[in-house]
């Protein structure tokens, strides 16, 4: 397969995506704990916290924080915890 090229335009783009990567990653978490309050059937909310576990998983969230919150499946947890991962972000910038 050949080499794929990218303009600079594409390559700033790209850039922008993964410097933007964690604020991306914490707007799909707010996303996901509005869903899941609105999940009205148990297959709907395996499928969301499904997605809550990848999308902590790129945000490199600690293991022991990832693993407390998908055994608990408690939204509240969810919920603390990214108010907390919030304020840490817009405290660091």
């Amino acid at each position: 397969m050949a080499k794929q090229e990218y303009s600079q335009h594409q390559k700033n783009i790209i850039s922008q995506y993964y410097n933007q990567l964690d604020t991306i990653m914490l707007t799909k978490l707010q996303e996901l704990v509005t869903e899941l309050y609105l999940a009205d059937t148990a297959k709907k909310r395996d499928r969301l916290w499904e997605r809550v576990h990848k999308a902590m998983t790129k945000l490199k969230t600690p293991a022991s924080i990832v693993e407390h919150i998908m055994a608990k499946r408690d939204v509240e947890i969810l919920a603390n915890n990214l108010q907390e991962w919030l304020k840490n972000t817009k405290a660091s910038r």
